[in-house]
């Protein structure tokens, strides 16, 4: 009988684990010969050499996943431990093109689902300035987001900071209930949105908690330099030509900016003081700064979103 202990100085042990080792009971039923306990950011191992050597093998590729992807599901643990009983184990070639971002809360991947969300992806990794403009639903705050959580996941950038112009959509704040946070949250909620399908909630909370991630509205960031950030402008349509300058110019060492926004939606009363096309038209050329423009065949929301927006469009210019 031989005792082992393998340490897990690489990853979360909770990534491994998961909550109340719900994971780790995973990974025990395909073991039943050893004896596996958790400890902190340990497993002990009590059996034989030749299970232990072959606990060893089969786990590197759990480990391997999780580093590649900052994450790992149940039925992902199982799926690479079963593929060894079978033999017929993909996962050393898996994602060959690289298209997975990292996996979500649940285990979903998160990836690149068009082909300009790819492009998308591909600029970002080029520029330090990326505008991405185009109609709802074509993937472009949950893509930006997504990259953001890449980012900070990598250890690229230490913090993620996404705002919003705070206008409405012929909808007045002032008449929500709460304090100014309190009326900001709803207008925010599809940041939130995407965040809480790429993080476990406790793990969200902490870095909201912590200001890792910041959220919040474009006036907030006047008069910040953002360094080792990866900043996001949501909505950005709404904000004047004043307003990018002044969230552009906030720019600090090892940040990325990611503008998004959709022309054909603007909520400002003047709709001639959106600085968007404007800023783009200024910058676009510029080394360093990319910009991405996506169309109706981009749109992964329900299928009639196409439609709809194709049929808002002919309207609008008869």
């Amino acid at each position: 009988m031989t005792e082992q202990i393998l340490y897990l100085d690489t990853v979360d042990p909770i990534d491994i684990f998961g909550i109340q080792n719900d994971k780790f009971e995973v990974i025990k039923k395909f073991f039943p010969k050893l004896k596996l306990i958790a400890r902190g950011n340990e497993i002990h191992l009590i059996g034989s050499q030749k299970e232990i050597d072959n606990f060893e093998r089969q786990f590197h590729k759990i480990l391997t996943h999780t580093q590649r992807y900052h994450g790992i599901s149940k039925q992902q643990i199982q799926d690479i431990l079963s593929c060894y009983e079978t033999n017929e184990c993909l996962y050393g070639n898996e994602n060959p093109n690289n298209e997975i971002l990292f996996y979500g809360s649940d285990g979903k991947p998160i990836k690149a689902r068009t082909t300009n969300q790819k492009k998308m992806v591909t600029l970002c990794v080029e520029n330090d300035l990326l505008f991405a403009v185009g109609p709802a639903g074509t993937g472009k705050t949950y893509t930006a987001v997504a990259l953001a959580v890449k980012a900070l996941k990598d250890k690229a950038v230490q913090r993620i900071i996404l705002c919003r112009p705070a206008v409405e959509a012929e909808e007045k704040l002032g008449f929500l209930p709460g304090d100014l946070r309190e009326k900001l949250n709803p207008y925010l909620q599809p940041l939130y949105d995407a965040l809480q399908d790429m993080l476990q909630p406790r793990k969200l909370q902490e870095l909201i908690d912590t200001n890792v991630i910041q959220i919040a509205p474009l006036a907030y960031m006047r008069g910040r330099t953002l360094n080792n950030a990866f900043v996001i402008l949501d909505e950005a349509q709404n904000a004047t030509l004043n307003q990018l300058k002044m969230f552009l110019t906030r720019m600090g060492e090892h940040a990325k900016f990611i503008v998004t926004g959709d022309i054909t939606q603007i909520d400002l009363p003047d709709k001639s003081k959106s600085g968007l096309e404007r800023a783009i038209a200024m910058l676009e050329k510029k080394k360093g700064i990319g910009t991405i423009h996506f169309n109706e065949k981009d749109i992964v929301r329900h299928r009639l979103v196409s439609t709809i927006i194709a049929a808002f469009e002919k309207e609008q210019k008869i």
